[in-house]
């Protein structure tokens, strides 16, 4: 993950990244140290994602020419493809990109990110990208037959989407995306699921995939996020070489003893539970905003995280 920042805030993101995120991006120096962790870990080829990765051009030129020198394939770079308005640059970015050592764009096309970013300019990539003979797929291109119904030259607001497209939408697109209801989609779970009572949401089972190493990101700060468990980071270098045992209090409660042993330690805490939650995710989510808030005694937790969660305007 090259920065937090995006010029966009979907509804969907499991990172929450908008405008208003850290405005930094991941420097040289830490990819570097990123990379020869990687390897260590026997990981050989990444993707490069955001935030928006293209918000800082340069940043990502140096990103992509750190990883190839370290002997990491770059997979693909994923964009929403704001950038695609200007010809003449997007095709400039593409050639110094492809000699970066990145030859693939993965193009975020979706309705989420037609609220922000007009549908139209996705395509317009994928267009110079056929022309440049860069590789390239629409991530995901099925949701274009519903956007077709709405003009590709402009963003569309929530109302404009339902009346054009479906009133359900949203929560359309998040089933047929199959997406992790955390980060911003926090509030798609929120408004859809009905609520259950929190004592039938207390799951024992230990959240070992908290380690999993199968699909995970590391964020530009150099710490290790937990497979569609954000809001949780961890430095690559412990990830990597072992975690300290009592270190990360709130980490090991959860990773031991599934919600469940979370939600105990957190009483013990002063956790004031409400009667009702939607999901053992969502409350694992307000628990963990509530012990990054309470204290700074939990270093594993990201409160900036869980507050951009849950800002309005999304």
């Amino acid at each position: 993950m090259a920065n937090y920042q995006c010029n966009a805030a979907c509804r969907h993101c499991l990172y929450a990244c908008s405008p208003d995120r850290d405005d930094g991006y991941i420097t040289g120096e830490c990819a570097e140290a990123v990379c020869t962790l990687l390897i260590k870990g026997g990981c050989r080829s990444v993707h490069i994602g955001g935030g928006e990765p293209f918000l800082d051009f340069d940043g990502l030129l140096v990103l992509l020419e750190t990883t190839r020198k370290a002997g990491i394939r770059v997979e693909y770079v994923e964009t929403n493809g704001f950038w695609a308005s200007d010809e003449d640059q997007a095709q400039g970015y593409l050639r110094a990109m492809a000699s970066a050592g990145a030859d693939t764009l993965c193009i975020s096309l979706d309705p989420f990110h037609a609220e922000y970013v007009p549908y139209g300019l996705p395509l317009r990539l994928a267009e110079i990208c056929r022309r440049n003979h860069i590789g390239y797929f629409l991530w995901q291109e099925r949701f274009l037959p519903g956007l077709l119904p709405v003009s590709p030259s402009k963003a569309h607001g929530r109302k404009t989407l339902e009346a054009q497209i479906s009133p359900g939408y949203i929560l359309d697109t998040a089933r047929k995306y199959g997406i992790n209801m955390g980060g911003r989609a926090i509030n798609i779970e929120a408004e859809y699921v009905t609520p259950r009572p929190t004592r039938e949401l207390l799951d024992s089972k230990p959240c070992r995939g908290l380690l999993s190493t199968g699909h995970f990101h590391v964020d530009m700060y150099g710490k290790f996020i937990p497979p569609g468990c954000t809001g949780i980071a961890l430095p690559l270098a412990e990830a990597v070489n072992g975690i300290p045992s009592g270190k990360y209090p709130a980490f090991e409660a959860l990773y031991s003893g599934g919600v469940a042993g979370l939600f105990e330690f957190a009483l013990e805490k002063g956790f004031p539970p409400k009667e009702n939650y939607t999901s053992s995710c969502a409350l694992c989510f307000h628990i963990r905003k509530w012990l990054s808030e309470s204290s700074d005694e939990y270093a594993e937790l990201d409160a900036g995280h869980y507050a951009a969660s849950l800002e309005p305007g999304y």
